[in-house]
């Protein structure tokens, strides 16, 4: 079998292998905490898929598993017991936790957040019922049951009944609108769970053994219940017809019936045949309710189960197990494990004298019922063993809650001298009675920690603290409980043996020493606050009875039963037993009298008769009574046994002392058994002790304050001193190495200079060396530039000498034009002189008009040549201003080379000036000269201009007009221009006169006029290659005068 221990871990794997086909247990889970304890599961749930459970320890912890995922994980600690738990059927993911303070909780397993809390319960809930809708949910408390509205979370309706009958369950029949209440007086009814009107009432048979109903189980369809309690048998009713349709009794070794379920089955369509029974003594035995034989079981003696779950879907089991661990089965592989062997039956019909009985009991179940009989064909029947045991007064008597029988536990004890170990803390409870009051101790916890147990650690110290805080909130709860509690300084050392024993659960540690304080601790405070001088006279008198050699020689020692009976006590043997002898004295302390505690005190005194008759001092009897000796437990318990039955009645502690009394239900009892004034006084007492002490305390913390703050100021005075020390010598080393660190900068700083020098040095290299590029790069860029200068004049002069001699021969078309003209015109005169004179005069004028329009094309075309001309003029001006304005640049920048050169060398800047304003010098003559040669540029425009002329015809032979002035289109012309010569004035002749020499003398002055304009067109350009030469040279002394200079600062800076 695979053990899984989940431990403190929030998630994981449930079986880390897979389990084989077949296998009946599937894996078993565990979860151990610190130290090695294990945490007890208490109660599972299943999903509506069957697919996943939950499980709720009695940490307070919820666990989902999901089987087929193999996956858990932890979705809450509430930090309380579960006493419930139930999946919601509407949202899937929410289910329902009832905890320990009475209280019920919906959680999310998903989102693992708190949905709602509901309240109302004044007892612990034992049952949670979810209607099939989700809608609805009943819980069931002890003295109530709640319906509540899962939509709202509001309460709908409360069931309120009288206390001395108590409420087994409450729960909703499956897919249907019924709910069932069942009683501890086995009678059922059935409310409409819409109406809350009772339909029915189940019938309480009178007839044979009452059962006390405390198992219930609804088939899947809602028409069978099974109920069971204190007895082996199983009562089948049916809920349709409300008869009881069978009694079926199971094997002798079930008394008490704990839990029953169903096993689903996926083809019976809920009307299910496997029933599961968990006995008392720890097996689930599963029968078919229609055969009675047993199908198989789980569980055995040694591995007991307390309670378990059964799938929806039927085919996984979960148990827990009495050790507290999860083992999950797998139907399946119980089934096929089952078919290995016969089957055997469960219930079987008797033969003689008991089927006699049988049909007396199945005619009283009968006549309960005879109407409904009559109307139904059904018949009730019964399958028995043997007759059911026939309970008398005494047994009633005997019986101890959760099914225990007193006599029964007492023979146990007699025989073995102690109770079983796994089984003694749920004997004790028992015997005890304890009435779980949770809301009452948390009533009494929710008040703090009294004042009295704040300084119990400094009394009795403890290692363990979980331990100690224990111990201070058991206590802590007495004193609110009844105030003397507070002021009985031996109440820890009753208390611890019980506070180790149940450390995990603090309520029933107070409540089992509230109930041993009430019964066994009886008149013991009626002397307060000294010892309880009237029990300890019981005991010497008992002593005296028993054993007078004994106690004459404590007397003749001085030795008062203050020293041999208080002590144990006080202690409660604790100090002079071992644990598993002081589990078993009060094994037989709780079984018996409270008297048994007196008479084990003198049983014990009386074993240890030979040593204390050795003791003489008193710190031999002292140290005697405070710890452990060698003493047979089993001869004590035989001694108290006898002194129990031997002491005489007049002096027996029985007379003296009351029965054993539990403690009240719901609330506490009261206890005022103790001198009220004297613990009055004593609080007050104590109160102002406490107050004196705080305030001393207080003093004493403002004194331990100063005295911490002067030691505080001495040391920081002491470690300031040292500081200083410190920071001087670290002054004077910081000093050495500053020097020795400034020697080497200056060596340093040195070698940085004359590194400096050399990068200056190179630096002016590179520096001259990019100046004369530059000077070299300008005066290329400017020699270019007077080549395409050259190219452009060449250019515009070969057009010019085109265009003079396009026009020259276009006035020798219009002069043949015009002789051409004069002659056809002396043609006509000489053919028409004979015509009138009128004739000729209108001949006269027409001719006129003829003349005077030639003169106006001739002017016209004069204008187009001068346009042109005043063109190419414009155009070398603007050439000449980019010449200036490129000048102008270069300046600039020789401007800002001086003054990089200066920023260099700022020592010899006198002779930078000196320079720079020879080049300022050389640069001025430069453009005066290029001034020169724009003049030079006017003076050929103006000869251009100087050489055209207007001649005008007039129509008269024997009149001429003369020439018109040459006027300059230039619009620089100035007033000193030359004018034409008067030669060539007087050169120009009419060209209407008829003598064919004066014709021959025009053409002769035409041709010397374009003679002149190419020897000053010569002239011009032999002036201009002068010119340029001049400049070139000016140029070459300025580059030769410059670099001395540069050369000379040069040196000056290295």
């Amino acid at each position: 079998m695979e053990v899984t221990d989940i431990g403190n871990k929030e998630e994981g794997k449930i079986w880390h292998r897979k389990p084989a086909p077949g296998r009946c247990v599937l894996v078993r889970v565990a979860r151990s905490a610190q130290q090695g304890k294990t945490v007890r599961f208490l109660h599972v749930s299943f999903d509506t898929t069957g697919d996943s459970f939950l499980a709720g320890d009695h940490h307070g912890n919820i666990y989902v598993f999901d089987i087929s995922r193999n996956r858990f994980c932890l979705v809450r600690k509430t930090g309380q017991a579960c006493t419930a738990l139930a999946f919601s059927l509407r949202r899937t993911t929410e289910f329902l936790v009832a905890l320990a303070d009475y209280t019920v909780k919906c959680f999310d397993k998903d989102t693992k957040q708190l949905v709602s809390w509901m309240r109302g319960h004044e007892g612990a809930v034992s049952s949670i019922s979810v209607h099939s809708s989700g809608r609805y949910a009943i819980t069931t408390s002890s003295d109530t049951a709640q319906l509540w509205d899962l939509d709202t979370f509001q309460r709908k309706r409360k069931l309120n009944i009288r206390q001395s009958v108590g409420i087994q369950k409450v729960l909703f029949l499956p897919n249907s609108n019924t709910i069932l209440s069942c009683f501890s007086d086995d009678s059922v009814f059935a409310w409409d769970s819409e109406t809350l009107h009772c339909k029915y009432q189940l019938p309480v048979p009178d007839c044979g053994p009452k059962i006390f109903y405390k198992a219930f189980a609804v088939t899947g369809d809602g028409k069978r219940l099974v109920a069971g309690g204190r007895s082996n048998l199983l009562h089948l009713w049916c809920l349709e017809s409300q008869q009881l349709g069978r009694v079926i009794q199971m094997p002798t070794q079930v008394r008490t019936v704990r839990q029953l379920e169903f096993l689903p089955d996926s083809f019976d369509e809920g009307a299910n045949q496997i029933l599961g029974v968990l006995g008392q003594d720890g097996i689930i035995r599963f029968i078919n309710i229609q055969t009675c034989k047993l199908q198989f079981h789980l569980g055995s003696p040694d591995e007991a189960i307390t309670s378990l779950g059964v799938c929806p879907n039927g085919r996984h089991i979960v148990a827990i197990m009495d050790n507290g661990s999860i083992n999950i089965y797998s139907v399946q592989g119980l089934t096929q494990e089952s078919n290995k062997t016969p089957f055997t039956r469960v219930a079987v019909v008797s033969d003689g004298d008991t089927n006699q009985e049988l049909a007396n009991l199945k005619v009283k179940v009968k006549s309960d019922v005879d109407q409904r009989l009559a109307m139904t064909p059904r018949q009730t029947w019964v399958r028995i063993l043997k007759p059911p045991a026939v309970s008398t007064a005494d047994d009633k008597e005997n019986e101890l809650p959760a099914g225990l029988n007193k006599k029964r536990l007492v023979s146990l004890l007699k025989a073995f001298g102690e109770y079983p170990a796994k089984y003694r803390m749920f004997v004790w409870r028992s015997l005890l009675c304890l009435p779980e009051n949770h809301a009452a101790f948390s009533g009494l916890t929710d008040k703090g920690l009294h004042a009295a147990c704040l300084t119990l650690h400094n009394k009795y110290p403890i290692k363990s603290q979980k331990l100690q805080r224990g111990l201070q909130r058991v206590l802590s709860a007495l004193s609110h409980w009844a105030a003397i509690f507070g002021e009985v300084e031996y109440l820890p050392l009753v208390a611890f043996p019980f506070v180790k024993l149940f450390q995990n659960n603090p309520m029933l540690c107070f409540e089992v020493v509230a109930t041993v304080i009430v019964n066994w601790c009886q008149h013991w405070f009626e002397y307060f606050p000294n010892p309880p001088l009237n029990i300890l006279s019981m005991a010497e008198n008992i002593l005296a009875h028993h054993d007078k050699e004994l106690l004459q020689h404590l007397v003749n020692c001085g030795i008062t039963s203050q020293l041999y009976v208080w002590p144990l006590l006080e202690t409660l043997f604790s100090e002079v037993l071992t644990r598993d002898e002081w589990l078993r004295l009060f094994d037989n302390v709780f079984t018996n009298h409270p008297s048994f505690l007196i008479m084990a005190c003198v049983a014990y005194i009386t074993c240890c008769r030979e040593p204390l008759l050795l003791c003489t001092q008193k710190q031999d009897f002292e140290y005697f009574f405070h710890h452990r000796n060698n003493l047979d437990v089993g001869a004590l318990m035989k001694e108290a046994y006898r002194l129990m039955s031997s002491t005489p009645a007049d002096i027996h502690p029985r007379t003296m002392l009351s029965d054993f009394t539990p403690l009240t239900t719901g609330q506490y009892p009261v206890f005022n058994h103790y001198p009220d004034f004297i613990v009055e006084y004593q609080s007050r007492e104590r109160e102002k002790i406490r107050l004196q002490e705080m305030e001393y305390l207080q003093e004493r913390q403002e004194v331990s304050a100063l005295r911490a703050d002067f030691v505080r100021r001495q040391a920081e005075e002491e470690a300031y001193f040292k500081q200083q020390e410190l920071l001087q010598k670290a002054e004077e080393q910081r000093r050495k190495i500053l020097e020795q660190e400034e020697e080497k900068l200056t060596e340093q700083r040195e070698k940085l200079a004359a590194m400096k020098r050399e990068l200056k040095v190179k630096e002016l290299q590179m520096l001259e060396t990019t100046r004369r590029r530059f000077l070299k790069h300008q005066q290329d860029l400017r020699a270019t530039q007077v080549q395409r200068l050259d190219q452009e004049i060449n250019r515009k002069m070969d057009l010019r000498e085109r265009e003079t001699a396009a026009a020259i021969q276009d006035l020798d078309v219009r002069q043949m034009e015009l002789e051409l003209q004069r002659k056809r015109l002396e043609q006509h005169l000489l053919k028409e002189q004979g015509n009138t004179e009128q004739d000729i005069e209108g001949k006269l004028l027409e001719e006129s008009l003829a003349e005077a329009s030639g003169i106006d094309v001739e002017f016209n075309w004069r204008k187009d040549i001068d346009e042109r001309l005043q063109q190419v003029d414009a155009e070398k001006e603007r050439r000449r201003e980019k010449m200036i304005e490129h000048h102008k640049r270069t300046l600039v920048e020789e401007k800002r080379l001086a003054d990089t050169m200066r920023d260099v060398v700022g020592r010899k800047w006198d002779d930078v000036m000196e320079a720079r304003a020879q080049l300022q010098r050389q640069e001025w003559a430069g453009s005066l000269a290029r001034a020169g040669t724009g003049t030079h540029m006017h003076r050929r425009h103006s000869v251009y201009s100087g050489i055209y002329c207007s001649v005008f015809f007039v129509s008269d032979s024997k009149r001429c007009k003369s020439p018109s002035l040459i006027r300059s289109t230039d619009p620089t012309h100035e007033p000193n221009t030359v004018s034409p010569p008067r030669a060539s004035r007087a050169a120009m002749v009419c060209l209407n006169s008829s003598s064919p020499s004066e014709s021959t003398s025009t053409n002769f002055s035409l041709d010397r006029g374009r003679a002149q304009l190419d020897t000053s067109e010569r002239e011009l350009l032999k002036e201009i290659r002068e010119l340029r030469h001049k400049l070139a040279a000016r140029a070459r002394e300025g580059n030769s005068a410059s670099s001395p200079s540069v050369h000379t600062l040069s040196s000056v800076s290295q």
